[in-house]
């Protein structure tokens, strides 16, 4: 077990993946895998993207698997573009929805988008990487070139999608508009004439979409590239939706905690889709586990191994030091931040959502509720409490097991 448990954690810096690997590590399906494998083998160095719409302003491990992508094939030296859909995002993708999206302004979208750079940064070398907006063109076609678009399309085509069919039996509508997204999509793929697209196995219709296109526009071979998807903290896929992700930004001590709260089941699949670690060293933890060792050792292998990538191994020690404290003895991390907050009487969910404690005010009533929110160690289950914040006197304000601050009273300014 000692050897198990003694490797060393990744970098984000790493060797070019093999081949094989790239092309199955992390991947549902190659479209067409024999020929884009035959161009790189060839030492051929090809276009390839990934684009992200900006309907969230975070970024998640979700995200990560087809970014780690993008990172491996520009390690490669092939040419690579990462391309946020500032205008795909006005329709938005309804691919794993149940019901139409609602619509979204520019405004909306330009503040989703305002930290995006810096988020991929966690995983892309943006000096070996491009980025590029689709309103960049897709703002400047006609009526009449939609209409083109529309003409390599039939609504046959379209309702095919169980997504469609699941609407249509279930008496929802489906807006005409939900039509044009594939073909916004697949014109991507036509204006920066790409070799390959990358993206999750959601996205195999819109993909395909801008395969069509590119034979029919450029006469050229498209190659389609489809991730796995990663389920969240709750076991559904991970998806702001569900309030389940663990994003790219999130505090060291909340990515551990985030991670050590998944089923045990996800172990070894979290290591496969969103870590550096040899395939092999990731069997011999299966192969441990399945001899009876106790999986929490290699969950929180697994958590300080994220915590490292996105952060450091000095904060990944730290945050699992603080987790045991936490969770095995029943204690408070080690160390609290702390800060000044204006002295006054103010309900406790608006505090919460105040100090960014959560991530709206109906979530903060749901976890007072359900008993997740302490002031002082005392359990707040009443959603309308109030809570006062003298000058100079601190509360310890707790949401769930992973969340802990000192709020300080501090004297209001008057303007």
């Amino acid at each position: 077990m000692r050897r198990l448990i003694s490797h060393h954690l990744s970098c984000m810096a790493k060797a070019a993946l093999p081949l094989d690997e790239l092309l199955t590590r992390g991947v549902e399906q190659v479209i067409v895998r024999q020929t884009l494998e035959q161009r790189l083998k060839s030492g051929d160095k090809i276009r390839l993207y990934l684009g992200i719409d900006p309907t969230g302003a975070d970024l998640h491990l979700g995200h990560s698997i087809a970014l780690r992508k993008l990172r491996d094939f520009s390690e490669l030296g092939h040419e690579v573009i990462l391309l946020i859909g500032n205008f795909t995002a006005l329709i938005g993708d309804t691919s794993d929805k149940e019901g139409m999206r609602q619509v979204m302004t520019m405004e909306q979208i330009e503040t989703n988008l305002k930290t995006y750079k810096e988020q991929a940064s966690k995983i892309l070398d943006f000096n070996k990487i491009q980025i590029r907006f689709n309103s960049d063109w897709l703002s400047k076609l006609a009526f009449e070139d939609v209409v083109k678009l529309a003409q390599q399309f039939t609504v046959q085509q379209m309702i095919e999608r169980d997504m469609y069919q699941r609407r249509l039996d279930g008496g929802k509508p489906i807006g005409l508009h939900e039509f044009l997204y594939p073909l916004m999509q697949g014109y991507d793929s036509v204006a920066m004439d790409v070799d390959l697209e990358v993206g999750g196995n959601d996205q195999t219709f819109n993909m395909l979409a801008g395969r069509t296109l590119q034979r029919i526009y450029n006469q050229k071979e498209k190659h389609v590239l489809a991730t796995s998807l990663i389920e969240g903290t709750d076991g559904r896929k991970m998806a702001k939706a569900y309030n389940n992700m663990i994003r790219l930004m999130d505090e060291p001590a909340e990515m551990f905690g985030k991670v050590m709260s998944m089923a045990d089941d996800m172990i070894v699949r979290y290591f496969t889709l969103l870590t550096d670690v040899s395939l092999k060293q990731i069997d011999e933890y299966r192969k441990a586990m399945e001899g009876g060792e106790n999986p929490k050792n290699f969950k929180v292998l697994l958590a300080k191994e994220i915590v490292t990538m996105y952060h450091d191994a000095k904060a990944a020690d730290q945050s699992a030091k603080d987790f045991d404290e936490v969770f095995a003895k029943g204690g408070k991390p080690e160390k609290v931040d702390r800060v000044k907050f204006d002295s006054g009487k103010f309900k406790v969910f608006a505090l919460l959502e105040e100090l960014e404690m959560v991530e709206s005010r109906g979530d903060a009533k749901r976890l007072i509720e359900q008993g997740g929110v302490r002031i002082d160690e005392e359990k707040i289950t009443d959603k309308d409490a109030i809570v006062e914040l003298k000058v100079g006197e601190v509360k310890l304000l707790q949401v769930g097991k992973r969340k802990w601050l000192e709020v300080e009273g501090k004297e209001e300014i008057e303007d």
